[in-house]
């Protein structure tokens, strides 16, 4: 397992890191939940997320209880949650980045995590009622009291996160170091070129979600068959419309040839193309079996079989590659 900074901080997180969106305190049973996690941590895998509203809370509790069973060192390992959608409640006060949630939720989070401390705490969306003031001083708050020791956004803009940290900077505050943006072959705008100057400028972190597209990047669907998979799962209801349609699936099916070519699977194919990017810091994956996180764990040796002309041959079949703009 490789390590990279987050960011211009000096935390070094795995290149790969396991997330429990779906699956923890939800999908699967605890037993299989614990051999993840345990599979994850042999790999040499230090990031695990998760955030308040995966399952309601039910997620946070389940990877609570590993890790104390566990007894692994709590400087072994980097642990996140997610604040803003709240964890089920529907009250205005349940929810969103003002002062009282944040803070509550931030508390609420360690305890079902059964930890201290928090080494990440993402803004989950931006939240255009509060005021960015409110909530940057808030997170620097929970810095100095020792409750999270870094804080990023999730799927915000370029504007929003330099927003935040113009009021870091006039305030003497500390501003968010990652960003947790989708990204993968079929979803590339944002990594690639809305954060192109941020990287430079702010030494922006990514923690990058759903590598291989909610399954479709895994091959899973190229026989047109749907079946009880991840995209027929309600929270991912938003995004099956937009992924499963016959020009993706065709892609895929050239993609998948092509891995087989290079020696890799049609997942690692996906991952290791992520991890191809300098600027993403560590690729989140999911897993229901540990078959799967165990295949998907080999990307990170298989990389190295994308070489310059490799990837030229993936962004022809893709035809998606951004264009830079012209600074």
């Amino acid at each position: 397992m490789d390590y990279r900074r987050l960011g211009k901080s000096g935390l070094q997180v795995s290149e790969l890191s396991f997330g429990s969106w779906i699956t923890f305190g939800n999908q699967i049973k605890d037993n299989t939940s614990e051999k993840l996690m345990k599979t994850a941590y042999d790999a040499g895998i230090n990031f695990f997320d998760n955030a308040e509203i995966y399952a309601d809370g039910e997620s946070e509790k389940v990877m609570g209880e590993i890790l104390k069973k566990m007894g692994w060192s709590r400087d072994s390992y980097v642990l996140s949650s997610k604040v803003f959608f709240g964890a089920g409640g529907k009250l205005p006060t349940q929810k969103g980045l003002h002062r009282k949630h944040v803070v509550e939720a931030c508390n609420d989070a360690l305890k079902r995590l059964k930890v201290e401390y928090l080494d990440l705490y993402f803004c989950h969306r931006p939240d255009k009622q509060t005021p960015i003031e409110e909530t940057v001083w808030t997170m620097h708050n929970l810095i100095h009291q020792g409750k999270i020791m870094y804080w990023g956004t999730s799927e915000w803009s370029a504007q929003e996160i330099m927003e935040a940290h113009m009021v870091a900077r006039q305030y003497n505050l500390i501003g968010p170091t990652m960003e947790q943006p989708q990204y993968n072959m079929l979803v590339r705008e944002k990594v690639e070129v809305e954060f192109s100057q941020i990287y430079k400028t702010v030494g922006l972190g990514t923690t990058i979600w759903s590598p291989l597209a909610s399954g479709v990047l895994s091959g899973k669907y190229n026989d047109g068959k749907e079946g009880e998979t991840r995209l027929k799962r309600a929270e991912l209801s938003s995004l099956s419309d937009k992924l499963l349609v016959k020009e993706t699936l065709e892609k895929v099916k050239k993609l998948s040839a092509f891995a087989k070519e290079l020696g890799m699977t049609m997942p690692q194919l996906g991952v290791s193309w992520c991890l191809k990017n300098e600027n993403v810091s560590t690729v989140i994956l999911g897993a229901s079996k540990t078959s799967q996180l165990e295949e998907n764990l080999k990307a990170t040796d298989k990389k190295d079989l994308l070489t310059e002309e490799a990837m030229g041959k993936i962004d022809k079949i893709l035809g998606n590659k951004p264009k830079q703009p012209a600074f």
